[in-house]
């Protein structure tokens, strides 16, 4: 009786996992950062919180649509953040008012570069005034519903990133993944945190 010799076994099952991780990294990172929400204290001001930094999201989109460059995705989001950051450490102007400014100046500078003619910019301004709506909404509301404006806003942009994921448009690959995990986490937290 002869046998067939068997194939040499090769150890790859630890290295199919780490490519796996590695190549879901964005994902992984959103979960990681969105699991926050999860263990911090909530108070009446998170919502608020959270209601601000909605408008970061969009806006990211219409800078990245307004300079025509998807490799500038994370650096712009680098910039916003530091922008919040430091107007959050600062009494004179709230973040909003200067989120608004920004996304005024865009638009006006993306039109005068003739961005208004493209159907990826016009879609990403139409993204901006129905979440700078919720986020706004999200500021003038009860606290108690504003949890529930803002939670809408965010899981509606974690559909908007995996919407642009699945379409491979305006914005990184890597951000649109990364971004669409983190909104879906804040966005549940939101929700489900108050409540146990």
């Amino acid at each position: 009786m002869t046998t067939t010799p068997r194939p040499a076994r090769t150890w790859t099952t630890g290295r199919g996992a780490l490519a796996a991780v590695a190549k879901r990294w964005p994902t992984i990172l959103g979960v990681a950062l969105g699991v926050d929400i999860f263990i911090s204290a909530f108070t009446q001001d998170t919502a608020q919180s959270y209601a601000e930094t909605l408008l970061i999201l969009p806006l990211g989109y219409v800078i990245v649509a307004a300079l025509g460059r998807r490799r500038a995705t994370w650096p712009v989001l680098a910039v916003l953040t530091a922008l919040v950051v430091a107007l959050r450490l600062q009494n004179w102007v709230e973040p909003f008012v200067v989120l608004v400014a920004v996304a005024l100046a865009v638009v006006i500078w993306g039109s005068g570069h003739g961005r208004h003619r493209e159907r990826d910019f016009r879609l990403q301004l139409a993204g901006m005034a129905v979440f700078g709506a919720l986020a706004l909404a999200g500021l003038a509301v009860d606290p108690d519903l504003a949890r529930y404006v803002v939670a809408a806003g965010w899981l509606a942009h974690g559909v908007w990133d995996w919407v642009h994921l699945a379409k491979d448009r305006v914005v990184s690959r890597s951000f649109a993944e990364w971004c669409g995990a983190l909104d879906v986490m804040i966005g549940a937290g939101l929700i489900i945190v108050p409540l146990l």
